[in-house]
């Protein structure tokens, strides 16, 4: 399927740094978009070189392998061949199965040996950045955290730079549950893995196992463990 990757519509920045839009159900062999942001216009010199150390060659990397390959632009691909028992099975997905694909992807890649050290600190980064995550979202919602604490708690117990936590900050304002989505996802798939390993035991093939996974679409998680009879 083709892939384009692309500067972030002006129209769609200020949430996230990077996504993957992928075609809708019914539409067959169109083209993926990745896209990233650059830095606003309006930020400091001092804040936009502190993004930048965070989004750094290894992040860009672990990012590419969550939003492409083969985190999103795969998950996806294969949810569009899906043929769906029903319209609304069609046109709706999980973004906890869709996220915690991704974030799973990114653990897979290091699990195996790709990039080395380096990128197994990164994603080492990246497993503390969802739980955090996880943490402001729940917080800020219903826990009254402020701007302040939400970013001291991302800088001093999760290594980000300003700059990544200031953006953070405001992402979680402008959403809520979202966030939780990559941890909460990422556990339930990994859970999957544990009982799919222990039901096949000998017999288990990890190839197998993520076509399988990845036949079903994009629903829940607990719905894939019924449909493989974990």
């Amino acid at each position: 399927d083709p892939v384009e990757i692309m500067v972030m519509p002006e129209f769609q920045r200020g949430v996230a740094i990077a996504y993957c839009s992928s075609p809708g159900p019914f539409e067959k062999g169109a083209k993926t978009f990745y896209t990233i942001s650059p830095t606003p216009e309006t930020w400091s010199e001092t804040r936009t070189e502190s993004f930048y150390k965070e989004y750094n060659n290894y992040m860009l990397e672990n990012l590419t392998i969550h939003e492409a390959m083969p985190g999103h632009y795969l998950q996806l691909a294969h949810s569009n061949r899906y043929e769906a028992p029903t319209f609304i099975r069609s046109i709706f997905g999980s973004g906890t199965f869709i996220e915690g694909w991704a974030t799973y992807a990114e653990q897979l890649m290091v699990e195996y040996g790709y990039g080395g050290d380096e990128l197994k600190m990164q994603q080492l980064k990246m497993r503390l950045r969802l739980i955090i995550n996880s943490i402001i979202d729940q917080k800020i919602h219903t826990g009254g955290m402020t701007e302040e604490e939400a970013i001291q708690l991302m800088m001093t117990e999760g290594f980000q730079e300003e700059g990544e936590a200031f953006g953070k900050w405001r992402r979680a304002c402008m959403s809520s549950t979202q966030l939780s989505t990559y941890y909460i996802g990422n556990m339930e798939i990994n859970d999957i893995r544990k009982a799919y390993e222990a039901k096949h035991k000998d017999n288990f093939d990890i190839k197998t196992m993520h076509d399988q996974i990845l036949s079903f679409g994009s629903p829940p998680p607990k719905y894939i463990k019924e449909l493989l009879e974990l």
